[in-house]
């Protein structure tokens, strides 16, 4: 999909129906539904509306010849990129934090790389990337951990029972 120009349309639902229906994910993660780069919410709408699609019967694909069955994601999770908003939940993510920070730097050219001759953008500034650390440091403080990572959901997240809100030591 050409980045800045895809749309929500037949066409790019298709292709997501499909890999919906291929790996039939229970949870699918997505951009925010709205930020500062266009795509991020267009492409969040897609994944919305193609992972409802996926589950409708009528709407054939196919995949190697042969048509796919119908599968719908139980939860659709929007992460929260740029621009703030309030988590509907957040989860700890302390011990993969490092692994994050250093999977942002691999884009060498797109995030703060201190060796870069590229001009400077608004994603570039070491300030960005500290933003990520704040925010993901704030998340964390509101559930007692050092690091979180917030998400948002259309859909409305139950539990079994208060005791899955304990943490088991294993």
């Amino acid at each position: 999909m050409a980045d800045g120009f895809f749309m929500n349309d037949e066409e790019h639902q298709r292709k997501i129906i499909t890999a919906l229906r291929k790996y039939q994910p229970e949870i699918v993660l997505c951009n925010a539904p709205a930020d500062r780069h266009p795509d991020h919410g267009r492409g969040a709408d897609l994944v919305y509306t193609a992972s409802f699609l996926s589950g409708l019967t009528k709407i054939q694909t196919k995949e190697n010849s042969s048509f796919q069955q119908a599968w719908r994601p139980k939860y659709v999770f929007n992460y929260i990129q740029d621009k703030y908003f309030n988590p509907d939940f957040v989860v700890d993510i302390t011990d993969v934090f490092n692994k994050k920070i250093e999977a942002i730097q691999a884009y060498k050219t797109q995030f703060y790389n201190p060796e870069s001759k590229e001009p400077d953008t608004y994603i570039s500034s070491p300030e960005f990337l500290e933003s990520i650390i704040y925010r993901a440091k704030m998340f964390g403080k509101l559930i007692g951990v050092k690091y979180a990572e917030g998400f948002l959901s259309k859909k409305m997240i139950g539990i079994q029972s208060f005791d899955a809100l304990i943490k088991k030591d294993t």
